[in-house]
């Protein structure tokens, strides 16, 4: 668990924004530092190595809070710091860790609602002189109209990422010149469910979760499939005025900020080229408003550097993250494919060196697993473990997990000179692949 000291603050060394002490780290403050150093421009996403001797590990060029979570975590512990006297609500969770989460309800914060839409507190409970933080997803229209009426309001404390925001004015630029919004996303996760509400606004929108219904979508624009059977696949996810056999005709594509990359493009790419094949060339740009992908920079930065550490290669791949985190998931779906993966929410699910706790994405079940650790193999060659967190992930806990693993394997003694040559060496993380060790 992150050891919380007392109410001190840090500049974020990156950005401009004062998060609390313990959110910090020695071990990967000490690493990013070097590599920022070395790629000011970043523009190189291998790995970066620390080499204990018998266990390498190898850390994901990008991971960690980006700049939307360090701006929520600023404002909410600003309005605990400026409100001692009120009650301070968020409307659900701040961020997907669960140990942000419980350190603001430690600090006196309550929680309106679950991450569902499920209420904890009735709004009919809140005072006009009560706080209210909108968490980093940002919330609906009609909620923020709701706590218009109570007498809140919602946009003193209002800690929406930027990046979500500029989801919604792409969508309402598409609205205004006549374009269907699809929204690639999980239909029940908090930001999608605000960008439904906002895109709503000016057109109408539909919900896509993943390609698969990309392509039953296709065929109901190309009419392969029988209109009357759209709400038999999208029923709940679609506004209230939507009409498939006119509002299918000129569409535009946006995502959730923490989906996969490659798979919007590739659901862009495929609604494309089926209407495509419906209207002359000169008639593509009408039907189909050709938009970039909106993903945060951080979640594409995060996706990029997981390719990093992928053709680095390892042995196994620890992810660490809040389970019910979108853009962590993600990174967990593209390690698997290609080494034994481990999604867990932090240190204490490893048990020891030949048993963890972790999350099975498959089956949605925490699941323990033996023998995930080759510790026979140490004594042939090192083992190369990959090491990379979701952006709503503190450092502290990956440093946590290195450290537990390194204990584990009695190679503690090892991290500070590891450290040291890593801070010393201007060229860490150069060429990896196929290399045994670090350039």
């Amino acid at each position: 668990m992150v050891k919380k000291q007392d109410f001190g603050f840090l500049s974020s060394m990156a950005r401009k924004f004062d998060i609390p002490l313990f959110y910090r780290s020695p071990i990967i403050s000490r690493v990013k530092e070097a590599r920022r150093h070395q790629d000011r421009y970043r523009k190189d996403i291998s790995p970066s190595i620390l080499d204990l001797g018998r266990i390498r590990f190898k850390l994901g060029r990008h991971f960690g809070f980006c700049y939307g979570v360090e701006n929520a975590i600023e404002i909410a512990y600003r309005a605990l710091r400026e409100n001692p006297d009120k009650r301070v609500f968020l409307l659900s969770e701040m961020i997907h860790n669960p140990h942000v989460n419980q350190d603001l309800m430690e600090r006196g914060i309550r929680f309106l609602m679950k991450t569902n839409g499920e209420w904890l507190i009735p709004l009919e409970q809140l005072k006009s002189d009560d706080v209210v933080i909108v968490p980093a997803f940002g919330t609906t229209v009609e909620l923020f109209r709701t706590l218009e009426k109570l007498g809140i309001d919602a946009r003193v404390y209002n800690t929406t990422c930027p990046f979500v925001e500029k989801v919604w004015n792409r969508a309402a630029t598409l609205g205004e010149q006549g374009y269907t919004i699809i929204i690639h996303g999980r239909h029940n996760h908090e930001e999608t469910r605000a960008t439904f509400s906002h895109a709503s606004l000016s057109a109408p929108c539909l919900i896509i979760r993943d390609l698969a219904e990309a392509h039953i979508l296709a065929e109901y624009i190309s009419s392969k499939r029988p209109l009357a059977e759209f709400d038999s696949h999208f029923a709940g996810r679609y506004s209230p005025d939507f009409i498939p056999a006119e509002h299918l005709q000129r569409i535009g594509v946006v995502n959730q900020t923490t989906m996969l990359a490659t798979e919007t493009q590739e659901i862009s790419d495929h609604l494309r080229g089926t209407i495509q094949k419906m209207y002359p060339a000169e008639q593509l740009n009408h039907h189909f408003a050709d938009t970039r992908d909106t993903l945060c920079y951080a979640t594409s930065e995060n996706q990029d550097a997981t390719y990093g550490l992928i053709r680095a290669g390892g042995d196994l791949s620890v992810v660490v993250g809040g389970y019910n985190s979108s853009n962590t998931s993600h990174l967990v779906e593209l390690l698997e494919q290609h080494a034994p993966t481990f999604y867990i929410k932090d240190a204490q699910e490893i048990i020891s060196a030949s048993e963890i706790r972790h999350l099975d994405m498959h089956s949605g079940q925490v699941i323990t697993t033996l023998n995930w650790l080759p510790i026979d193999r140490i004594i042939e060659r090192p083992v190369d473990i990959l090491i990379t967190a979701g952006a709503s992930c503190p450092d502290a806990l990956v440093d946590e997990v290195i450290s537990r693993i390194a204990t584990l394997v009695g190679l503690n003694g090892e991290m500070e000179p590891a450290l040291e040559r890593v801070s010393t060496d201007m060229s860490v993380g150069g060429e990896l692949e196929g290399a045994d060790h670090p350039a």
